[in-house]
């Protein structure tokens, strides 16, 4: 896959991916960013920007948690509304995807 392509196909999922991650668990950037590098291989500086803009949108909420191996966690946790743009955002890429797949589908 061309990887201009490949990008934006990533960045066009990457905040349904972090809404249904945190839809499992609250959980801080890294971890976030961890499972993402290892899912769907986006890197960190991706993450960081996207919890800032989610946290300003009202989509997210944080709070702190003690950490045995250093200072506290800023932990993130959906907000009501990040529930509802979840569960808004789930149905629009099943609806999406499902199209798309019945288009390739036809073309083989």
């Amino acid at each position: 896959m061309p990887e201009a392509i490949e990008i934006q196909l990533k960045k066009g999922a990457l905040e349904l991916c972090v809404l249904a991650l945190l839809h499992r668990q609250d959980n801080y950037a890294y971890e976030i960013a961890a499972r993402l590098a290892d899912a769907i291989g986006m890197g960190e500086g991706t993450i960081y920007p996207l919890m800032r803009r989610l946290q300003t949108d009202g989509l997210v909420e944080t709070y702190l948690v003690e950490s045995p191996t250093g200072p506290p966690r800023k932990y993130y946790k959906l907000s009501e509304a990040g529930k509802r743009s979840f569960i808004s955002q789930q149905a629009a890429w099943s609806s999406f995807s499902g199209a798309v797949e019945n288009i390739l589908g036809g073309a083989k």
